[in-house]
C-alpha cells in the first residue's frame, strides 16, 4: 500500500491519503486520546508533536504543533497507516460518532447547510478540512472549521470572502460568516 500526502495551506497540517475508505460515517475531529477508542486514532496522537487528527471519508489530516518539524513525523504517520490497513481493516470510521442533523430545522438553516454541505465542503475537503454549520442568528451564520481549517493563517480570509460571500449571495438574510 502506497500512502500519499498532499500539503494544505496551514503549514502545520499535512493530509495523508491511504487510497482505502478511511470513514464512511461523516467527517471527525479529535485531539484528546481519551475521546476516542480507535487503534489508528489513538497511536497517531501518541506520536511527539501531533496536536489532532481530523478524519474524512477518503483522507486522515493530520495537525502537528508549530515547533515540531514535518520530518520528525511524516514517516511515523505513514508506517501507522500503513500498518492499520495492512492488518485487514477496511476503514478507521465504520459508524457514526455523532447525532444526525436535526430535521425539524428552521427552512433558512436546512439551505444553509444544503449550501454548506453542495458548494463549500467539497473545496475544504479537498485542503484537508471541513467546515460544519452550528447556529443561525440575526443573520450570523455560525460554522466550525475543523482539520486542517483550523487554526490556518489562511482561514479567516476563506471564511469572509469565500463562505461568507457564498452565503450572503444565496440568502440574502445572512449578513456575516463567523467561526465558533
Amino acid at each position: 500500500m502506497f500512502v500519499q500526502t498532499e500539503i494544505t495551506p496551514n503549514p502545520n497540517s499535512l493530509k495523508f491519503l491511504p487510497g482505502k475508505i478511511v470513514s464512511n460515517a461523516g467527517s471527525f475531529e479529535i485531539t484528546k486520546n481519551d475521546e476516542t477508542n480507535n487503534e489508528l486514532v489513538k497511536n497517531l496522537l501518541s506520536i511527539n508533536g501531533v496536536e489532532g487528527i481530523f478524519l474524512g471519508k477518503d483522507f486522515i489530516s493530520v495537525n502537528k504543533f508549530d515547533n515540531t518539524p514535518w520530518d520528525e513525523i511524516k514517516h511515523i504517520v505513514i508506517s501507522l497507516i500503513n500498518d492499520f490497513y495492512s492488518s485487514g481493516k477496511e476503514f478507521v470510521i465504520g459508524n457514526s460518532l455523532i447525532d444526525d442533523i436535526k430535521k425539524d430545522l428552521p427552512e433558512i438553516e436546512k439551505k444553509i447547510i444544503k449550501i454548506l454541505d453542495e458548494k463549500i465542503r467539497p473545496a475544504v475537503a479537498k485542503d484537508g478540512g471541513d467546515i460544519k454549520f452550528k447556529d443561525f442568528k440575526d443573520g450570523i451564520v455560525e460554522v466550525q472549521l475543523q482539520g486542517s481549517c483550523s487554526g490556518c493563517p489562511s482561514s479567516t480570509m476563506t471564511l469572509k470572502q469565500g463562505v461568507q460571500n457564498l452565503l450572503c449571495h444565496y440568502i440574502p438574510e445572512v449578513k456575516e460568516v463567523r467561526a465558533v
